[in-house]
């Protein structure tokens, strides 16, 4: 077996990285290269015809059922999971992961279940820790880690989360990364000391692939429940065991703890702005019906009318300092 499956994660910032790490690569590469970029779910994407123009090998939008070819840029389409099953890519409409879908993480495991030692695992720019648990599937099948280096990425998140996480084989600027993935590729792979799949990845794997997402047998029989809530759908999340903390709820969506944190700190904000909102139309309403109660001679009724607006004027107040200083994303660190 040859390391002939590429497959490279990027999100902020990613776009211009893959068109650096494309422009490197020969026109004869002995590998098939997968992209997922996180993107909006919504509309079509560029990306394949940004990157056919930007080296020598045509990218393409990826269609289920379409083989892996060598020498060829297969890139996931929005709003739908890549999968690498049998030698071919799959689409999914499966459970998102950290809210994106296409997702890095779902790509990378199942290129790690499908294809052991002869996967070679690129993480570029993006923020948060997006693509380290998929990175660690790859590692424990056998596979190589290479990452941009943080210094050269316009958002480092992703590749210090998964240098700080996973045993990487390369770190280099991504203007370099072309060259090095061209002759890693020619290389064998070791099948020596090859992990099995494990149970954990196996159900990560189908999840991804099932639109109906988990079930509720396979997540809990692998992980331990918490009290957390997925932000996707309210559900209840199971803590899964392996690299890093993550969680996934009983119809499949996927978190890291960091990307937990950041949606809970996104909850937390709208939550807020909708507190004031109803603060400001509390001070406009007692102000009103202060001001008829005193038109009609009832002047201790406008009286605790005008102190339930002077308290909902402070409340506000108070509110609204804190938002318009980031105080929940400064709090939570995201």
């Amino acid at each position: 077996m040859r390391r002939d499956l590429v497959v490279v994660g990027a999100s902020a910032g990613g776009v211009e990285a893959l068109r650096t790490l494309v422009a490197e690569l020969p026109p004869d590469l002995p590998a098939a290269v997968v992209v997922v970029l996180h993107m909006p779910s919504g509309g079509s994407s560029a990306l394949p015809t940004i990157l056919s123009r930007s080296g020598p090998l045509r990218a393409f939008s990826a269609l289920d059922g379409t083989p892996l070819q060598h020498g060829r840029i297969h890139v996931a389409p929005p709003d739908h999971h890549v999968v690498v099953q049998d030698g071919v890519l799959r689409l999914s409409k499966g459970p998102t992961e950290n809210g994106h879908r296409p997702a890095v993480n779902v790509l990378f495991r199942s290129a790690a279940a499908a294809h052991g030692p002869g996967v070679i695992g690129v993480i570029l720019s993006g923020a948060l820790d997006d693509g380290t648990a998929g990175m660690a599937s790859i590692k424990s099948r056998g596979g190589l880690a290479v990452v941009q280096s943080p210094s050269d990425a316009v958002y480092s998140g992703m590749p210090e989360s998964v240098l700080h996480h996973v045993d990487v084989d390369h770190v280099l600027p991504v203007a370099k990364i072309g060259a090095l993935l061209a002759g890693l590729a020619a290389e064998p792979a070791d099948l020596a000391e090859v992990a099995p799949v494990s149970d954990v990845l196996r159900m990560e794997v189908d999840v991804s692939r099932d639109d109906a997402g988990a079930g509720f047998g396979d997540v809990r029989r692998v992980g331990s429940p918490t009290t957390f809530t997925c932000p996707d759908c309210a559900g209840s999340l199971v803590e899964i065991p392996g690299e890093g903390t993550r969680y996934r709820c009983l119809v499949g969506h996927g978190w890291t703890a960091e990307a937990l944190l950041d949606a809970y700190a996104g909850s937390l904000e709208r939550a807020m702005w909708t507190a004031l909102r109803t603060l400001d139309e509390k001070v406009t309403l007692t102000r009103r019906m202060a001001t008829h109660s005193r038109d009609a001679g009832r002047e201790l009724v406008a009286e605790r009318y005008v102190k339930q607006e002077e308290e909902a004027v402070a409340a506000a107040e108070v509110l609204r300092k804190y938002l318009l200083r980031g105080g929940v994303r400064e709090e939570t660190g995201t």
